[in-house]
């Protein structure tokens, strides 16, 4: 039979709708799970005309795929994709493709590469971004793998994806588990500009009184302009939804302890194994942890308060509070891609991966979560230097970063007066201070490391290393 371009392992939402999005762009597809219902109703759900096909037998399923086979994986990580694996490696032959499309960490997807490799198959991890949403009607798609084998996926996956000026918002990234790795650090930043969005919310309501009305307004001025993003997007219609049963704003009904799934925790600690700090990522991270201390928190409350003095945040009118938090969010937000790129930048010779960060920028202006206006900027930085380290290091960039500075220092500064916790804004101005230093003070702790421990210090007047008998 084998008449079918591609076949997905897994027929829930993701699934479902990545499939259906293939289907439309005129490619035969077929899709596997071990729930009947699932399997039965994808055919119902395609449009008419259009080759779909669902079945409950991996024998079936893999028999209905050209080859070479190209069949994605859209399980839980973990034990679910191995087992997965298990079940197709029967039925698949010398270069068939494997592709995980889940959040995967990236050793497991190195493993698996070896482990299929010795089979003469090829295994990819893919991350994707953009929701269910974006499933259907294009996501933004991180792939990483055997870069030959990626040219039997190429044409489906620029068909579905997500178009910013014509041009697909996906690319081959790199060897190995690149694709797993760009997308952990994607969700990374993801983490640390939604906690940077809740930190501007927190301030226009309890530090300068803004009224519900105001602050949705405010996030929906601000999503016409420089600041043009997904999460801007969202915020400003999560702000505006009324709860069906009361008539209150939603967003004053739901609990403020915030869930997550560990995506950003590997970012942070794959960040300290290689020795790149991504402050604001990590605040983020001990963010959401934090919250979850709910009735700690609550005791916390009454036992430290601090008596804030708010005349001087309320005189200001609204307008300047909007624009001077605007120039601040912009900042920290530029910050936050430069720490996750500067990750990418190490992590891509560390590993081997060869990631083309002028790419990376370019399929996340469309599709995915982390889309925002300023990608583009971004994308053109690494277009004039490819190898740039880190984006502050950009001439355009530090401009853009230079003309909002002062703002961001006021923000902090008046957040600190009013006890607001503002950690992702406070990382993102420490980062780009301590950055900029020619200078650290890190000299007095190579000494206490030599005194206590005989680590030895290096000078700045001589070559070598030395140890000092302190006492």
């Amino acid at each position: 039979m084998e008449s079918f371009d591609f076949g997905i392992v897994g027929l829930g939402v993701m699934g479902r709708n990545l499939l259906l999005n293939m289907a439309d762009h005129h490619f035969a597809v077929a899709g596997l799970d071990l729930d009947p219902a699932k399997a039965s109703s994808l055919e119902q759900e395609a449009a008419h005309g259009h080759q779909v096909k669902g079945t409950t037998s991996p024998e079936e399923f893999v028999g209905l795929l050209k080859k070479p086979r190209a069949i994605m994986l859209l399980v839980p990580a973990g034990p679910p994709v191995d087992a997965a694996i298990q079940t197709l490696l029967p039925y698949l032959a010398e270069g068939d493709i494997v592709i995980d499309g889940g959040n995967t960490y990236f050793p497991d997807t190195d493993r698996r590469v070896k482990a299929l490799a010795e089979q003469h198959i090829h295994f990819f991890g893919m991350g994707i971004s953009g929701g269910e949403k974006g499933a259907r009607f294009g996501p933004s798609m991180m792939p990483g793998g055997n870069k030959e084998a990626y040219e039997r996926l190429r044409p489906i996956f620029e068909s579905i994806a997500a178009k910013v000026d014509g041009v697909p918002c996906v690319a081959y990234l790199g060897n190995g588990s690149a694709g797993n790795y760009v997308k952990m650090v994607h969700n990374g930043i993801e983490y640390a500009i939604m906690q940077l969005i809740a930190e501007t919310y927190d301030l226009l309501k309890r530090g300068f009184s803004f009224n519900d009305d105001q602050i949705q307004q405010t996030f929906e001025d601000w999503n016409r302009g420089e600041l043009q993003s997904f999460l801007i997007e969202i915020t400003a219609a999560v702000l505006k939804r009324n709860d069906d049963d009361t008539g209150q704003r939603l967003i004053n009904l739901i609990s403020d302890r915030a869930r997550s799934k560990g995506t950003g925790k590997w970012t942070s600690q794959n960040a300290m194994d290689l020795q790149v700090p991504i402050p604001a990522i990590d605040a983020a991270v001990i963010m959401r942890d934090l919250s979850t201390y709910k009735e700690e928190r609550v005791q916390a409350a009454q036992r430290l308060p601090w008596q804030a003095d708010t005349k001087a945040s309320l005189a200001n009118p609204h307008s300047e509070v909007q624009e001077k938090l605007k120039n601040a969010f912009y900042f920290a937000m530029i910050t936050i891609y430069a720490q996750g790129m500067a990750q990418l930048h190490v992590a891509s010779t560390v590993y081997n991966y060869g990631l083309n960060l002028e790419e990376v920028a370019k399929i996340w202006r469309g599709g995915c979560i982390i889309r925002a206006r300023c990608l583009e900027d971004f994308r053109q930085a690494y277009t004039r230097e490819a190898s740039l380290p880190n984006l502050l290091l950009d001439e355009e960039i530090a401009h853009t970063l230079l003309d909002r500075q002062a703002h961001i220092r006021t923000v902090v500064k008046d957040a600190v007066d009013l006890g607001i916790p503002i950690p992702v804004f406070m990382a993102s101005l420490a980062y780009f201070d301590a950055y900029r230093s020619a200078v650290l003070p890190t000299n007095l702790i190579q000494a206490q490391r030599d005194y206590f421990g005989a680590h030895l210090y290096e000078r700045t007047d001589k070559d070598g290393i030395f140890h000092t008998h302190w006492d």
